[in-house]
């Protein structure tokens, strides 16, 4: 059966193909009304003769101002209305289910809080607020649902989440949007949609550590313990109550500790230094630690945090 649209399977997507009618419409009638002015125009002032002298025509302010009101109205509406959807999108609820990928030339590698990894397969349950949290190890990705009207780019060195809720139980495509290299095309996946029961059964099945444990093991294996006391003042800060709070830097700034300035201290350890805490005293793991390692050290140091983490902006910032 030929579709114009493919199956949605979304709780937005409706409205996403709705919007998107919406300026496919206003784009037509438009392109319409000006080529029709133009014909218009073209006939019924052409010059009949050589000796023909234009008449003089005044302006109309009333006609300026409605061709330019109009349109800029239609534009707000579609800002609005973009806007709107934008958010549903990439600022989910605090409550939403959390689930980590990682882009790498030519895969989608993906963890589960509860330990099970998977490549080039997400298994999500239907009704549930679902919120990827993504990284890359090389290139930019694009992640890429077309039944769930999803697309967001995957950038080294930086956090991107999106979020969907699955309506329909079912196998949907999952490709990479973003050309990274001569497999590119054979980048995709499968994103299976399950009824909450099953999807619980099915998270039973993995059997390792939950990717808080892995990230624990790792905490210890990189001798991140010495410094970072949890119980008791150390070298550096302590990590417990830290996801999702405020924290004081040296330099008079105020921020919140999420996932990006998580890696960021990993990764660069100097970039924002905690109030009373010194320089070069951490080491950077750059090139040391892969990306799938950061996560599980960030889902460990979320753990540590008792209260419910506050929701992640676009830019992976928390609101």
């Amino acid at each position: 059966m030929f579709q114009i649209f493919p199956t949605q399977a979304s709780a937005l997507a409706s409205q996403v193909d709705l919007l998107y009618s919406f300026l496919v419409i206003v784009s037509v009638v438009m392109t319409l009304l000006i080529f029709a002015a133009v014909a218009f125009f073209a006939v019924r002032y052409r010059r009949r003769s050589e000796s023909e002298r234009p008449l003089l025509i005044d302006g109309s302010v009333r006609l300026e101002v409605a061709w330019s009101v109009i349109p800029f109205l239609v534009m707000l509406v579609m800002f609005g209305w973009g806007t709107y959807l934008f958010f549903k999108i990439y600022a989910p609820p605090g409550d939403a289910l959390d689930i980590y990928v990682v882009g790498k030339q030519w895969m989608w590698k993906l963890q589960y809080p509860e330990g099970q990894r998977e490549i080039n397969e997400l298994h999500v349950p239907v009704g549930q607020m679902v919120r990827l949290t993504m990284a890359s190890e090389d290139v930019i990705h694009s992640f890429f649902v077309p039944a769930f009207r999803i697309k967001r780019d995957v950038v080294p060195g930086h956090y991107n989440t999106v979020s969907f809720q699955a309506t329909k139980p079912g196998r949907y495509h999952l490709f990479c949007a973003e050309y990274c290299g001569t497999q590119h095309s054979g980048m995709i996946g499968w994103v299976t949609v399950m009824p909450v029961r099953e999807y619980k059964d099915w998270l039973t099945l993995g059997g390792s550590d939950s990717m808080a444990q892995q990230g624990e093991k790792l905490f210890h294996q990189y001798g991140c313990s010495s410094c970072h006391l949890l119980d008791s003042p150390g070298r550096c800060p302590n990590l417990r109550n830290l996801f999702g709070h405020k924290v004081q830097l040296d330099d008079g700034r105020t921020i919140i500790a999420d996932e990006a300035y998580i890696r960021e201290s990993i990764i660069n350890p100097n970039a924002k230094i905690t109030y009373a805490f010194k320089r070069d005293v951490m080491p950077t793991f750059e090139g040391q630690i892969s990306e799938e390692a950061i996560l599980q050290l960030i889902v460990y140091i979320k753990s540590l945090a008792p209260t419910p983490a506050p929701a992640v902006s676009p830019e992976g910032r928390t609101q």
